[in-house]
């Protein structure tokens, strides 16, 4: 995974039942791309996330947006996520956690809870 850190001007323009354009810095790297996100904080600037295809290497971006290059395959994805995961940290948030009732499996319940909640505050 690669974080460029100068902002890319970049371009998508997407309509159902057509192929995506996806240029940065006006090269057309569409056919490297399997999907994108594009995301925006009241305090920064627009982030636009490229998953490019696996095996597919090499495009220098260039732009006016923030660019993220990510593998498209999920697991991938999945992985980083947890790699990233410190387990101490993690067994105090669950412990810690309010919804922990006693019953079978509460300790994997609120992992995968806690997990979640940290996957979608990424």
């Amino acid at each position: 995974m690669s974080t460029l850190v100068e902002p890319r001007r970049v371009r998508i323009s997407a309509r159902p039942e057509k192929p995506a354009v996806v240029e940065v810095d006006g090269h057309d790297v569409a056919s490297a791309v399997e999907a994108y996100r594009i995301t925006q904080t009241a305090e920064k600037g627009p982030e636009v996330t490229l998953y490019v295809r696996q095996g597919w290497h090499g495009v220098e971006f260039h732009g006016l947006a923030e660019v993220l290059v990510e593998p498209a395959d999920v697991r991938e994805v999945v992985i980083g996520f947890l790699d990233a995961v410190d387990w101490r940290r993690l067994d105090e948030a669950v412990l810690e956690r309010d919804d922990l009732d006693g019953q079978p499996g509460e300790l994997t319940r609120g992992l995968v809870a806690q997990l979640r909640e940290w996957a979608a505050s990424a």
